[in-house]
């Protein structure tokens, strides 16, 4: 499983890419964040990421400066850069800095999973190559696990599919564990090893994602929303919301009608 690390000054993007993209269909966990290059650089030091995905246009330290920072410290993390101006010459140092590969916002989902997908496929191949353990290269032992439930791991899968079914309605790990005949302890160690997430998180995840959709579309209030995602109540829906987003579903709402007014 890749590990990505996420460096975006725009809060409504960067919490719309960590919570809203499917990253565990794509093979991919977040392991950070940041809304700047410099305080990007210190996560990825610790984090030790596989890719990072950084905007090019960002306060402190911009994407390019980061990614020279990386590339002096000779991090083997690869860098996607993504930016919202379709600029040759960012293109240009982007290539003079080895860059992994540029992509442009608003983010083409299938065209990030083509890219992740290569990036997977280039660090399988280098993987068998690796005789000693290196600090921040080593073979992550979850990406076995991960294929194992792609083809076919009984318990994870039920729960992300039950999940995916049910989660306008009350779900909890006991139900889960109890209809596959295994222990809750069980169940809840297999998917923290799996998806590095907690099945409360999990859940709560995949609500949001669904939920940001239909705020997006402005057809519904947020009250109707919390109760057409399974939060419930409106007070339990804005705790959970300000928890992961850091904002609020009304402020959201007002920032993509803001977006939209742009646009046209």
């Amino acid at each position: 499983m890749l590990k990505l690390y996420i460096a975006e000054d725009e809060e409504i993007i960067r919490r719309g890419l960590v919570c809203t993209v499917d990253w565990l269909r794509l093979g991919v966990r977040v392991v950070g964040d940041a809304p700047d290059g410099r305080t990007a650089l210190m996560g990825i030091r610790e984090t030790k990421p596989d890719v990072v995905l950084t905007d090019i246009k960002m306060p402190r330290m911009d994407g390019l400066t980061l990614a020279r920072e990386l590339q002096a410290e000779h991090n083997p993390a690869k860098v996607v850069f993504l930016t919202s101006y379709a600029d040759f010459d960012y293109a240009q140092e982007a290539v003079r800095l080895q860059a992994a590969d540029y992509l442009l916002k608003p983010i083409d989902e299938t065209e990030l999973a083509s890219v992740l997908k290569r990036l997977e496929n280039d660090k399988d191949e280098t993987l068998p190559e690796d005789s000693e353990p290196v600090d921040g290269v080593e073979k992550d032992w979850r990406s076995e696990l991960i294929r194992e439930y792609y083809s076919g791991n009984p318990y994870v899968k039920h729960v992300l599919a039950a999940i995916k079914q049910g989660y306008q309605g009350k779900m909890s790990i006991e139900t889960l564990a109890a209809e596959q005949g295994v222990s809750m302890s069980y169940l809840s160690r297999k998917i923290k090893e799996e998806t590095g997430m907690t099945f409360g998180s999990l859940l709560a995840k995949y609500r949001l994602k669904k939920s940001l959709e239909l705020l997006a579309a402005g057809t519904w209030r947020v009250y109707e929303v919390a109760e057409q995602t399974g939060f419930g109540d409106y007070k339990n829906y804005c705790i959970v919301f300000k928890k992961y987003l850091h904002t609020t579903p009304k402020a959201f709402m007002q920032q993509v009608a803001a977006g939209l007014k742009l646009e046209e």
